[in-house]
């Protein structure tokens, strides 16, 4: 602890990284050195069934994708994009990028065809490997938009191939053209070791706050020292059993729960898709699990609403057990002994309540990571009063991404942890989170203005975020500087395209989107009165004020249809589903314009913090009630 308690720490490190500079080649060959016979992937092949893959079995499978890939003509340094939900295919397609020389583009499956086109078109992508034929169909209605795409490799049967620019290949004949390349086996690996730690291995988009997605450069090194250095915090272990389900298009699971547990050794099995995420963890029954902050409120709101539906005896145990795990918890993450008595009410406690609650995670979960958006400390102290610990981190794309995760001996709520191994953190005078490190990107692509912004000469990364470290060094994440959105799904939502394409509708007048660490967006929206109000009289509804107008259902359910209507380009987690309606306009005099007419979006949320938690409050009243029925 600092000598002088009372100044507030303003910078702390990790430990010195110890890793030679690397690349994922290097982490991709050594794992299947060190260990080629164990278990590295599981396929779900049937009910109950998995099906293993040894590090030596994948690695002849990567072999012969990696030289499909260059049998294309698809040289070192060039672009390729992966469009499609996690699965086993995109674990392969990824390391055979890395394999030849070739740099991946993730995307989301959820954009529209318009943003993908941008990403494919910026990005230069000449291959494409899409999930399926929705995904297909994407590529065929923006191919007019996309003039370096020259083929497109569905990992799905799609049928009758689509008239299109691009020559379309099928996920059989990719496999066979790569089994082909025989006479390549053997300078294979000796050509992939020609990658140097500076390469860029990917090229991630993230959404902006006021324009297009800017391509975030990560290179080789980037990635490898990331995961190395993350796997030592998040002590993965040979005989772990990771269960993958998030978007291998987000940073998060890419470093966390696809390179980290490939470097250390443990198996990982594919969800077969987000709804059978309870399914599978019954039947792969995961040591380790990384989670976005809504798989922990969504677990939570049904545990209560089962309690709440049972009534009776089992609502009172469930509360008092409740109750009794979360002291137990104060006192274990306090380092402290719960005491005789208490440990005697926790060992009824958890026959009686939390044994079942980790039995629907499989009954193995060592702990679970929570990353991407902020967790609530109330749901993470229920989950460590259950046996079922969540470590908290933080990180951004721009840091490959993982900046700081909660120790397992020494968590703290309500923070984020301590820096890992190899990383710096500091707080600037403005209160805006900084790091450095070898995790830091190379830049935006093609954009050296947005890069000069983001990263300092001396290499540190501004976040946008604004936070403090205690005086152990943990960081707390306080507000956020940039206006980016993060949905407790991990969605990056950019409001101000959104909002002004919104305020080109003759219903709106001015609007604000929130929904950060929420599970959708909100719409706080100022009609334009009259037009709103004869919309109202044409159905019977007679509005003489503005106060009368927006507490009416009615004109907000009406207002909401329209706006969707207005954002068809966007994705659904994007567009608000909720709206409330405002009776006064943002103006200067009442401090919700700055003087050059810009929103100050933090003094709007709280003016109507009230209103905005009750319409999340009624939602996920909802929500657990549909979960009981």
């Amino acid at each position: 602890m600092s000598a002088d308690t009372d100044a507030p720490l303003r910078r702390r490190d990790g430990s010195p990284a110890e890793v030679p500079p690397g690349t994922l080649v290097d982490l991709y060959l050594d794992s299947i050195g060190e260990h080629p016979d164990a278990t590295a992937l599981l396929v779900r092949r049937g009910e109950g069934e998995w099906e293993p893959r040894t590090y030596r079995e994948v690695s002849e499978i990567v072999r012969d994708h990696s030289l499909a890939l260059r049998s294309l003509g698809l040289e070192r340094g060039d672009r390729a994009a992966i469009i499609s939900a996690t699965r086993y295919e995109w674990a392969l397609i990824d390391f055979a990028m890395v394999m030849a020389g070739v740099v991946s583009v993730p995307v989301y499956d959820s954009l529209t065809p318009d943003q993908i086109a941008y990403i494919l078109r910026n990005a230069g992508a000449r291959a494409a490997f899409v999930a399926d034929a929705d995904q297909l169909a994407k590529l065929v209605e923006s191919a007019h938009q996309t003039p370096d795409l020259r083929h497109v490799i569905p990992f799905d049967p799609v049928g009758s191939p689509p008239d299109a620019p691009f020559e379309l290949i099928s996920w059989e004949s990719f496999e066979e053209r790569g089994r082909g390349q025989v006479h390549l086996h053997d300078e294979y690996e000796a050509y992939a070791r020609e990658t140097r730690p500076e390469d860029i291995a990917t090229l991630i988009y993230t959404s902006g706050t006021t324009g297009p997605p800017k391509g975030v450069m990560l290179s080789h090194d980037n990635v490898f020292s990331n995961a190395v250095l993350g796997s030592r915090r998040l002590h993965l272990l040979r005989s772990d059993m990771v269960l993958a389900w998030l978007p291998m298009s987000h940073v998060f699971e890419r470093t966390a729960g696809h390179f980290c547990t490939w470097h250390c050794g443990a198996p990982r099995a594919f969800a077969e898709s987000v709804d059978t995420v309870p399914r599978d963890m019954l039947e792969v029954r995961p040591t380790f699990m990384a989670a976005v902050p809504r798989f922990y409120e969504k677990v939570y709101d049904a545990t209560l609403a089962a309690a709440t539906t049972a009534g009776g005896v089992k609502e009172r145990i469930f509360w008092w057990a409740k109750a009794v795990g979360e002291r137990v918890a104060d006192a274990l993450l306090a380092g402290e002994s719960p005491g005789r008595w208490l440990a005697l009410q926790y060992r009824v406690a958890d026959k009686l309540v939390f044994q079942k609650l980790r039995a629907r995670t499989g009954g193995r979960i060592r702990y679970f990571v929570s990353g991407s958006a902020p967790l609530s400390a109330r749901i993470a102290k229920f989950f460590w009063a259950a046996g079922l610990p969540v470590l908290e981190g933080y990180g951004l794309t721009e840091s490959s991404p993982i900046i700081t995760v909660n120790p397992i001996d020494a968590p703290r709520l309500g923070t984020v942890g301590t820096p890992i191994d190899g990383v710096e953190v500091r707080i600037a005078d403005d209160g805006e989170i900084l790091c450095r490190g070898r995790n830091v990107m190379l830049g935006y692509y093609r954009n050296d203005e947005a890069t000069r912004e983001a990263i300092e000469p001396d290499g540190w990364l501004h976040t946008g975020d604004i936070g403090e470290l205690d005086q152990d060094g943990y960081l707390r994440i306080t507000d956020r500087k940039k206006e980016l959105i993060v949905t407790s799904y991990g969605k990056n939502v950019a409001p101000q395209p959104i909002e002004e394409t919104l305020k080109r509708s003759r219903l709106v007048d001015q609007v604000v989107l929130v929904g950060d660490g929420r599970k959708f967006i909100l719409a706080l929206v100022v009609p334009e009165f009259e037009r709103l109000a004869e919309w109202g009289r044409s159905e019977g509804l007679d509005f003489s004020r503005p106060e009368e107008l927006t507490v009416e259902p009615t004109a907000a359910r009406h207002l909401l249809a329209e706006m969707d209507r207005e954002l068809q380009e966007f994705s659904g987690y994007e567009r608000p589903k909720q709206v409330i309606l405002l009776d006064e306009p943002f103006t200067i005099e009442a401090g919700t314009l700055t003087p050059t007419q810009k929103v100050r979006r933090k003094i709007v949320v709280e003016r109507y913090a009230d209103r905005i938690e009750r319409v999340y409050e009624e939602a996920g009243r909802e929500i657990a009630a549909d979960s009981s029925r």
